[in-house]
């Protein structure tokens, strides 16, 4: 019978072994650095940028964790024992270009090559978390970041209510809400937010009240403000991205002009009695709202929810949708709706999808970013001018 020696000799003569420099060097040329270590080796010290998968779970999460068989990759354990093993199964699945770093990550340091402690989860945070934390795409790194972000949402009524909760729920590290009215009796019917005893209250105290007791992770920053030209860019700024759920055109315009000035992500969402919108708006790589609706409609084309009513739950798929397509950003993960309008209508329980193209004729553009002046729409005419002309 083999020992674990002639096991481990046998994985060395098949697999290439580099030293720590060599390691680095590679690593300087675009390979990824594999980490096959326990969670709580990680949690002790990594190498920045790693890749974590221990290595019980290395065949079952692999491939969707390292994609590119053709990319190169170089393992790394603790001493290099368990990523001659690693190293070996990585080529067996196809990988083309890998190779385990003799000495591991105890000669990396002893070296003084660079490492540091990562940020960690808690026990208790990893409970909440733990369906995020079974997914690869999510993972520990993953929920790092969602913890890590900052998402605004414009309205504590139909669509900010499911889209706040469920960011609250993702753990969201902070969620900004601006909303500057009460809470009242006929918004109970969609407004999950709020209830019965809130009646009266200011709708952003009665949404912190909901997300902070679901979340306490949750960081919730609370702007009981009518936004308008003067405090929209400082509203934004210290955000990541903007969850729309605002009911006007002058904030919408407002709020495009502004978060092209700043290069932030707007994702945006609409309802009508039956009908619901979302798509997502990123003045650094799609159209934005300007391309979409270059002028607002006439008031009268374009009634509110409080004149033509809507039904109960639509905000609640909406608004999903919108929490959906924010952690998508966040993680940099799928498909987003950049350039993609997404419709649903609930009487036919039809989804369908229109593209958006960028306006030639649009001047409010990432591009033209220092030349923007956010200004405030009269009513529902034409805008006016938001361009400033170029210094002669």
């Amino acid at each position: 019978m083999p020992t674990f020696r002639d096991l481990l000799n046998e994985a060395k003569t098949q697999i290439t072994e580099v030293t720590t420099a060599e390691a680095e060097d590679r690593l300087a040329g675009g390979a990824v650095l594999l980490d096959v270590r326990e969670a709580d080796e990680f949690e002790q010290g990594a190498v920045p940028g790693s890749v974590f998968l221990p290595r019980g779970h290395l065949e079952a999460q692999v491939e969707s964790r390292l994609v590119d068989k053709a990319a190169p990759v170089v393992v790394m354990c603790a001493g290099g024992v368990r990523s001659a093993f690693a190293a070996r199964t990585l080529q067996e699945l196809g990988y083309e270009d890998v190779v385990s770093m003799a000495g591991g990550f105890n000669r990396w340091k002893d070296e003084g090559r660079d490492w540091r402690v990562p940020e960690s989860l808690s026990p208790d945070q990893r409970n909440r978390y733990q369906r995020h934390l079974l997914l690869p795409e999510v993972g520990d790194e993953g929920q790092q970041r969602l913890l890590g972000a900052r998402v605004l949402l414009l309205g504590a009524g139909g669509l900010g209510s499911p889209a706040a909760l469920y960011l609250a729920a993702a753990g969201v590290g902070t969620i900004g809400i601006v909303d500057m009215d009460v809470v009242d009796d006929s918004n109970l019917q969609r407004q999950i937010l709020h209830n019965l005893d809130r009646v009266g209250e200011r709708k952003v105290d009665s949404a912190k009240k909901t997300l902070t007791s679901l979340n306490p992770d949750v960081n919730v920053i609370t702007f009981d403000v009518r936004l308008d030209a003067s405090n929209i860019l400082d509203v934004i700024s210290g955000f990541d991205l903007v969850v729309d759920g605002a009911d006007n055109f002058p904030v919408r315009y407002m709020l495009n002009d502004a978060s092209v000035k700043l290069g932030i992500p707007v994702v945006h969402g609409s309802i009508f009695r039956f009908e619901g919108h979302v798509t997502v708006f990123d003045p650094r790589r799609g159209p934005t709202y300007r391309d979409m609706l270059p002028e607002p409609p006439p008031a009268e084309l374009a009634p509110s929810c409080a004149e033509a009513g809507v039904l109960g739950v639509l905000p609640g798929i909406v608004g999903s949708i919108q929490a959906l397509e924010a952690i998508k950003l966040i993680l940099d993960l799928g498909d987003p709706l950049v350039g993609r309008y997404l419709t649903f209508d609930a009487l036919e329980m039809s989804f369908r999808e229109y593209r958006i193209r960028r306006d030639p004729a649009n001047e409010i553009t990432w591009e033209n970013r220092d030349l923007i002046q956010v200004v405030e729409l009269e009513g529902h005419c034409s805008p006016a001018p938001l361009v400033a002309p170029a210094a002669s």
